[in-house]
């Protein structure tokens, strides 16, 4: 492993584990965390979860677990040069999708409304309950028994109402350090790993959605080059090789276009962070809980990203043939929940369980745990109706 820095994630310092458990004889805790997400039955799933396009559109767009794997090897790459420790990147980035829908975010849309009057829902805090909670693979205990620094790592967003609760049930953990959902309460940040993550989130889904885009028909490159961070890299790309102008190259074009523009925004990532912190100057993790958000881009980079952002959101995520499809998901999600609550024997004996948990949670759990395809199967099992054609 390289050095770490100070201000890190420590493998001998870890505030540990909910449920104490004898150390690994070759692995530090954190390599632990992220072989235990690997052989996760959640993560098999992402493979079988939208990112943008419904599993049976096509082979070749990505996947929720694809997603995973590309922010795990930007954020590990980041934190290398960093001195970050990116075995907590890497467990991070691999679980921070294990708590979506099927559908993508048009299932977390209609679950958290079928669950409104329930404590309603979000993918982000069901990342954390599926580690914590639904993984059912250790005789001793419920969940995968991360260390502290994992869970808080997945815990990206949380309500303040949320958080307390967490806090209450994680009091007799946590001691007097608090438990993960604490910063969402009384203020600070989590590790500047953790704070890595949302980053190479966000470039990946920045710059892969694009190549997705495109390669569905829904995105034109001339569209693309309305895009100023897009059309300046489109521009570089063809300087260096002009016989990318070429109609058969145009593919090559865009796929060096994206190179380029996501080499950037890592390097935009790392000078200007490495600058925060040089200003900041921690010494400790403690150090970074108490500091403003140190991994960040040049003010530049982050203008252009949001531009990029707010012209995928209306020309992408709300393009009238994604909607159409969002909808009919939407309406999956809907039916399966009503089918559930009304009779709960339709999950399947695995479901049907004498806990404690109640009835409507374990069907929004039993939902958001599917793969799209296991849904529609589902659904037209259930109603008789073929919302798709797979």
């Amino acid at each position: 492993m390289h050095e770490l820095q100070p201000y890190a994630c420590q493998p001998g310092h870890s505030r540990g584990r909910r449920y104490p458990e004898p150390e690994a004889p070759t692995r530090t805790p954190f390599q632990r965390d992220r072989d235990r997400i690997v052989h996760s039955t959640a993560f098999r799933r992402l493979v079988y979860k939208t990112q943008v396009f419904i599993n049976h559109e096509g082979d070749l767009f990505r996947t929720r677990l694809t997603h995973s794997l590309e922010v795990a090897q930007l954020g590990r790459s980041m934190a290398r040069t960093l001195g970050l420790n990116e075995d907590v990147v890497e467990t991070i980035a691999l679980a921070h999708d294990l708590g979506h829908t099927p559908f993508g975010h048009a299932g977390q849309d209609a679950l958290h409304e079928c669950m409104t009057d329930h404590g309603g829902f979000e993918h982000n805090l069901q990342s954390l309950r599926v580690v914590d909670h639904l993984e059912a693979r250790y005789p001793a205990f419920d969940g995968l028994n991360l260390c502290f620094e994992s869970r808080e790592g997945i815990l990206k967003h949380c309500s303040k109402t949320n958080a307390a609760l967490l806090e209450q049930a994680e009091s007799g953990y946590a001691g007097a350090s608090g438990g993960v959902a604490r910063r969402f309460l009384e203020g600070g940040q989590p590790s500047l790993e953790a704070q890595l993550c949302n980053l190479a989130d966000e470039i990946a889904y920045n710059c892969h959605d694009i190549d997705d885009g495109v390669r569905s028909g829904l995105l034109g490159w001339e569209q693309m080059l309305s895009v100023p961070l897009f059309a300046d890299y489109a521009r570089r790309a063809q300087q260096a090789h002009p016989a990318l102008a070429q109609p058969h190259q145009q593919r090559r074009w865009l796929y060096e276009t994206i190179r380029l523009m996501l080499s950037d925004m890592v390097y935009d990532v790392m000078r200007a962070s490495a600058a925060q912190i040089a200003v900041q100057a921690p010494a400790s993790l403690e150090d970074i809980r108490r500091a403003p958000p140190l991994m960040v881009f040049s003010a530049d980079m982050r203008a252009r990203s949001r531009e990029l952002k707010h012209f995928l959101f209306h020309q992408l995520y709300r393009h009238p043939q994604v909607m159409d499809t969002m909808d009919r998901a939407k309406q999956v999600v809907r039916d399966l929940f009503a089918i559930y609550v009304a009779d709960p024997v339709e999950m399947g004996q695995d479901d049907v369980e004498s806990d404690a948990t109640p009835l409507h949670r374990r069907v929004s759990d039993h939902i958001a745990g599917m793969t799209d395809r296991f849904a529609l199967r589902e659904h037209e099992r259930l109603t008789g109706a073929r919302l798709f054609h797979v």
